[in-house]
């Protein structure tokens, strides 16, 4: 193992140093040769003159190793890092620092087509989806809150099975098992009932028991589509998601702890119990739906209105509390769409979205898993919206120049109903903010485009940070903000059979919200004044085999190289007498390289193959302790064949952690103590069948 770690250490950089370019938006199709499309500036549009920096997946790509996560799919986008530090505790980063997110989701905004899945308080449960659902991915990076609202990392817009206006009907069923008490059942169907009408039906149920002590999975999963043109100039569409999530939370170790056995749940100290004795988990029940109307207005001009809603029901039994929440939002989303029919080829888009959120919040003392006496309890209400406007213009189909501007407003009311009583609401006031973008990209030839824009981020804490586990309504918590600026190239030869792309920004942040732990592992937020982040993103795609030049033995090969390259550092930032200017930002590592290789033979066998290498990361503001690089290695072998000529079987055997790496993901970050290590699981491994009709 030791050579072949020092072999891949000095082929690491080859493939991204002999292209130098970035692949944010060609890990993109679904592994096809197609001219690809970026749908989600509200209009579609080619990705080669996207003046923007965007990745699509599609779900070959997402589902190319363990149909379980998400991970190996998302992590193969430059500038996107997602950890698991276990079975469904997702934590995802878009050209940021995942020291807001202990779990779920924050500072990206996420959005399935054309409904909003974060929520009025600025979170976002991700891991409610379950990956076989998703037919598209489309990462929209950098901070683009002009049309979509107060972030400052990026967006991502998830295309749900069932709103594909190509394709056949079909249905399919995946059984899988594996290491740890792995199992898992998915169920998906996708009926084109006529021209004007077409739904899907997505269901799933996974379980694990995990790699760590108290990490135990339960999950379930049911979510609907529907796409209905029930007139030739106006069309509904209609998503219903259901999710039953239950997962085990083990806590942070020590590094003698993580050396020792790092298996173990965290451990119970002279003043707290473990968290095995006080059945650390989260239970996430989850209603989710929406209902998106578009019409046509004459020939150019149209309306797309969308309203949705969820309510959630959130159990976290902790070491130090069990908390209750009750979280339900409400929304809407409307947009009006010009586009010209003439030599300039322009177009315009104006449009409002706004959220209404409840958030009942109580904790009590938490006996061995079993709440007692109430130590606090709070009603909050979030209410954002914001307005804007985008335009468009190609000028002598080589110029394409964008400009939006949107208008943000966001404000919390609180109301403390114990241990003290507040006789009115408070409100906690973050202002009237304009993001401005503005962007363009020129042809220099027909496959070879430059790129440049600027844009402003803005991102208000969220409610899980202004009433953290600490039971205090922080009111100090500033919003982040900055300016972005940034150029790319983008290149397309041989037909698209080779695709590459490179990036370089610079965002500087102000008042960056950073995520601190007290000595009893309560977290709570502050703001840690400016951050310089610098970075490179490239990637090269490439389609060495498709179907118009296979053989007899390779019937398709592609290769993805991809890096990402974090120059982040802290400015101005100082916690008491403590100074951490210019350390290396928490929780961001220097390099992330992932390589990906998919190698179809005759006889329907196939092979993928991913190498992810990221560098060592601090752990705490000080940069005293770093979570050590590592090289992950995940394997698939597949074969498929036929019962009849409607019903299509595929067997696979995947092994992740091929090298049998000792690495941790999901590190709890600046913890008391020094409990930041989180083990990931070892070499492991998981086989399924998947019926497909």
């Amino acid at each position: 193992m030791p050579v072949i770690k020092s072999v891949l250490s000095c082929l690491l950089f080859i493939p991204t140093c002999l292209y130098a370019q970035d692949a944010k938006k060609d890990t993109i199709t679904s592994y096809q040769l197609e001219t690809a499309k970026v749908s989600g500036y509200l209009t579609e549009q080619p990705l080669l003159t996207t003046p923007s920096s965007v990745s699509i997946l599609g779900q070959k790509a997402i589902l190319s190793q363990n149909s379980a996560t998400l991970l190996s799919g998302l992590n193969t986008v430059p500038g996107l890092r997602m950890e698991e530090r276990s079975p469904g505790s997702y934590r995802l980063a878009l050209r940021g620092s995942l020291i807001r997110s202990p779990f779920g989701i924050r500072n990206v905004k996420i959005y399935s087509d054309e409904f909003p899945l974060t929520d009025a308080g600025g979170n976002t449960y991700l891991n409610l989806i379950d990956p076989a659902s998703i037919a598209q991915v489309e990462v929209l990076k950098g901070p683009d809150g002009s049309i979509f609202g107060p972030n400052s990392g990026g967006v991502m817009i998830i295309k749900p099975n069932g709103f594909q206006k190509d394709g056949e009907s079909k249905t399919a069923m995946n059984l899988a098992g594996g290491s740890f008490g792995f199992a898992q059942q998915q169920f998906s169907t996708l009926q084109h009932i006529n021209k004007k009408y077409r739904f899907s039906f997505d269901q799933s149920f996974t379980r694990s028991d995990g790699y760590r002590e108290q990490t135990a999975l339960n999950k379930k999963t049911f979510q609907t589509a529907h796409y209905w043109d029930y007139t030739p100039i106006a069309s509904l569409k209609l998503l219903a998601l259901y999710s039953d999530l239950n997962y085990q939370t083990p806590g942070g170790l020590t590094l003698e702890q993580y050396q020792e056995n790092p298996r173990a749940a965290r451990p119970a100290t002279a003043n707290a119990p473990s968290a095995k004795q006080q059945k650390a988990a989260i239970d996430n029940k989850t209603l989710y739906a929406g209902l998106s109307h578009k019409i046509k207005i004459g020939d150019r001009l149209s309306n797309t209105t969308t309203i949705f809603g969820s309510s959630s029901k959130v159990e976290n039994p902790f070491i130090t509390n069990y908390e209750f929440r009750d979280e339900r939002n409400l929304g809407y989303r409307s947009y009006f769409s010009y586009e010209s029919q003439d030599q300039w080829n322009w177009q315009l888009q104006v449009g409002t979205e706004g959220q209404k959120g409840w958030y009942d919040i109580a904790n009590y003392n938490n006996h061995g898993g079993t709440p007692t006496d109430l130590q606090a309890e709070d009603k909050l209400e979030n209410w954002q919206h914001f307005y804007y406007a985008r335009a468009k213009m190609i000028i002598a189909k080589k110029w394409t120049v964008e400009g939006a501007i949107g208008l943000n407003k966001n404000q919390v009311a609180y109301k403390q109903l114990h241990p003290t009583v507040s006789l009115q609401k408070d409100q906690i006031s973050f202002g009237t903010t304009w993001m401005p973008k503005m962007s363009t990209s020129y042809l220099l030839t027909p496959n070879f485009a430059i790129r440049g824009s600027i844009s402003s981020g803005f991102s208000a804490p969220t409610i899980a940070e202004i009433r953290s586990s600490d039971n205090r309504i922080n009111t100090e918590l500033k919003p982040e903000s900055g300016y972005n600026q940034e150029i790319g190239l983008r290149w397309e030869w041989m037909n698209r059979r080779l695709i590459t792309d490179i990036s370089y920004y610079q965002y500087k942040m102000n008042n960056a919200i950073i995520r601190q732990l007290n000595e009893n592992a309560v977290e709570y937020y502050q703001n840690a004044g400016k951050i310089k982040q610098k970075g490179i993103e490239s990637s090269i795609t490439g389609f060495i085999v498709t179907p118009s030049t296979a053989n007899h033995v390779v019937k398709s090969l592609y290769i993805n190289s991809s890096l990402t390259y974090h120059h982040y550092r802290f400015g101005t930032y100082q916690v008491g007498k403590d100074s951490y200017d210019n350390n290396k930002l928490t929780a961001v590592p220097d390099w992330i390289i992932v390589h990906t290789l998919q190698l179809d033979l005759a006889h329907q066998i196939g092979f993928n193959l991913q190498h992810n290498y990221t560098s060592k990361m601090p752990l705490n503001d000080a940069n005293t302790a770093f979570a050590e690089s590592f090289h992950l290695i995940q394997a698939k072998m597949q074969w498929g064949f036929k019962f009849s000529t409607n019903l299509q079987a595929n067997l696979y055997l995947g092994v992740d952690n091929l090298l049998n790496e000792k690495y941790s993901l999901g590190n709890d970050i600046n913890a008391f103590g020094g409990r930041y290590y989180n083990a990931a699981p070892t070499r492991n491994f998981f086989a399924g069948l998947k019926l497909s009709y």
